[in-house]
């Protein structure tokens, strides 16, 4: 059967396609989500955040839960949140997942970071960006030679805290430890960690700092105090993002705090040259065993008891007891104001 398509039909097809065009180009677009503003409670400090306008398949109380939660573990690792007051920028891009961290001290602190359009509640439970970040905002700010000290910090803690809080495996953590850690190993022509400054050298040479100093502490403490201990006594002397020190001073809180100087002699044999570093002895000494992307935890390892207190809940006397630190309230509203313009 044939079909005879007459100049009536074409002329009305025509003029139903131009009509379609001109809706296309003329009507309004629909408008991304508006800019929301909530603010948690924390322990006594208050975390403002705004969700900037754009399209996002997360609801706002999913992306409130999730930054409660990475609030209750460094609030839970320091027996405190660090700063008062903190500024926290929620900012939508196109794809999926959490990226573009970035933290300082100004206005009390403030944390900007993206979350994609895409992204899913399970992508936000996975999610350690927000907990480093805010990681970030415990420790002082220092001169750029040892920017290190503070991605080290930021990488190293914020594993530990997610488990304290429960958020986390103690296995995960050390399978990760495992896999990354060597990539914080000096080379033999590296000059330091004061003076390499590549991305593996600055956040993993700066874990490695970390990792060494908590176990060398717990070594020589006979396992009453760790890395913990010294970074909340300088937490607990003023020393957050807010405040500038120097490397020494801050040492200086962390070595009085534990009753040895740890900090100081490690940083002295880090800071300016390449300090070898035996990663496969110390693993088999701890009792961490790599077996492909997992680990095994062996209990009858030498240093195994160190191992499990690194990531146990922190029995000091600094700070506050974990019970307080629940946010107690979350209020919600809507800003008119667009903040595209703001820092």
């Amino acid at each position: 059967m044939r079909v005879t398509v007459g100049p009536r039909f074409l002329w009305k097809f025509w003029a139903l396609c131009i009509a379609a065009l001109l809706c296309l180009i003329f009507l309004p677009k629909p408008r991304a989500a508006a800019e929301m503003t909530s603010t948690l409670l924390v322990g006594g400090s208050r975390i403002d955040v705004t969700i900037e306008s754009g399209e996002l398949k997360l609801t706002q109380a999913e992306l409130m839960h999730w930054v409660q939660m990475a609030a209750e573990a460094v609030a839970t690792y320091y027996g405190k949140y660090p700063v008062p007051h903190l500024t926290l920028r929620i900012r939508p891009f196109d794809g999926r997942g959490v990226r573009h961290g970035q933290t300082w001290g100004r206005g009390g602190g403030l944390i900007k970071i993206g979350v994609g359009s895409e992204t899913q509640i399970a992508d936000l439970a996975d999610d350690w960006m927000l907990t480093h970040e805010m990681v970030h905002l415990s420790f002082p700010s220092m001169e750029d030679k040892h920017h290190w000290i503070e991605e080290g910090i930021a990488t190293y803690v914020e594993p530990v805290a997610r488990i304290q809080a429960g958020q986390m495996t103690a296995s995960s953590m050390w399978a990760d430890l495992a896999r990354d850690m060597p990539k914080g190993v000096p080379r033999s022509d590296d000059k330091g960690l004061d003076n390499t400054h590549t991305w593996a050298s600055t956040y993993w040479g700066g874990a490695l700092f970390c990792f060494l100093a908590d176990v060398q502490i717990r070594e020589r403490t006979h396992n009453q105090k760790g890395l913990q201990d010294a970074l909340r006594a300088v937490l607990n002397a003023g020393g957050d993002i807010r405040e500038d020190w120097t490397l020494a001073d801050a040492w200086k809180v962390g070595d009085k705090a534990t009753g040895v100087t740890v900090l100081t002699e490690l940083s002295d044999k880090m800071c300016n040259q390449p300090m070898p570093v035996d990663l496969a002895a110390l693993w088999k000494q701890l009792g961490v065993e790599p077996n492909g992307k997992t680990v095994r935890l062996l209990d009858d390892a030498p240093l195994s008891a160190i191992r499990r207190s690194i990531t146990a809940p922190y029995e000091g006397n600094i700070g506050q007891p974990s019970a307080s630190l629940v946010p107690t309230a979350v209020f919600a509203g809507r800003s008119k104001a667009s903040s595209q313009n703001n820092p």
